[in-house]
């Protein structure tokens, strides 16, 4: 398989196709950090708030459930491709919903990983519930697991400790980091070269990079989107892959890679 990146510039480099295909042709124990943001399969006809507005939840074919056993089939085949390009001090990130999450957890023991965590991101602006028949989400599920139960992982206690991360409510200065975190959906200005249905903030993306990944090590996201994964990694003096299916997705990575570099903040 050709697997010529897509675009490459310095440390940010992306690929079109389908991460697991791509990840068999690159070496094995490369990365030492993969945060992956998976379909959440929930595009099925349903309907959300979105800047105050009915909209729909249908964000593409990529996102819809193929039914319960081959979604499991599905997250089972990238998280065991990532698997083996992690080197053995490596750790995976999984961000989900109800929707996926679990279905990721137990994938993850299955294929050897260790968890070691999960972090509930609190979000203060979420959209409320349209329909008044649910709790209102306001949150999703961070998985943290390292390559196996008997490895070690890299974790910067002290940044996470004492370090700046003024965007977070409910952290207390100079007091240990806890397993929730409050900071808010991306911002306007976040989306200048366009919108992801499924865009992370970069303050999320900088605390995950910043806790796991020294200088110079390289990180992974199997599934990019508009690649704040990347930015974040980047800003931070890390390597960086990302893969998508999409190519609309990647030409928006593109577009804020290239003004946050011009900017000087890469």
């Amino acid at each position: 398989m050709d697997i010529r990146p897509y675009y490459r510039d310095g440390h940010f480099t992306l690929y079109l196709g389908d991460c697991r295909e791509i990840l068999e042709e690159m070496p094995p124990e490369e990365f030492g950090l993969v945060f992956a943001d998976p379909p959440y399969n929930l595009s099925n006809g349903g309907f959300t708030c979105h800047s105050g507005k009915r909209a729909s939840v249908d964000k593409g074919p990529w996102d819809a459930s193929n039914g319960i056993e081959e979604d499991f089939r599905f997250h089972t085949g990238w998280i065991r491709a990532c698997r083996r390009v992690m080197r053995e001090d490596g750790s995976i990130w999984i961000s989900g919903t109800y929707h996926s999450i679990y279905a990721c957890g137990f994938a993850l023991q299955r294929e050897g990983f260790w968890i070691l965590n999960d972090i509930c991101w609190f979000k203060p602006n979420a959209p409320p519930n349209l329909s008044c028949r649910y709790f209102t989400a306001s949150h999703e599920t961070l998985l943290w697991a390292r390559r196996s139960r008997e490895g070690k992982h890299m974790f910067n206690y002290q940044e996470m400790k004492c370090g700046n991360w003024k965007e977070d409510a409910l952290k207390r200065a100079g007091r240990q980091m806890r397993t929730v975190w409050s900071i808010p959906t991306p911002r306007a200005l976040e989306k200048l070269h366009g919108s992801h249905p499924t865009q992370k903030p970069l303050a999320l993306l900088t605390r995950i990079v910043t806790a796991c990944t020294k200088e110079g090590d390289k990180v992974l996201d199997p599934f990019t989107g508009s690649s704040t994964t990347g930015l974040a990694a980047c800003s931070l003096g890390r390597q960086f892959v990302g893969i998508d299916t999409e190519e609309k997705y990647l030409e928006m990575s593109v577009r804020r890679y290239r003004e946050m570099n011009a900017s000087g903040r890469i």
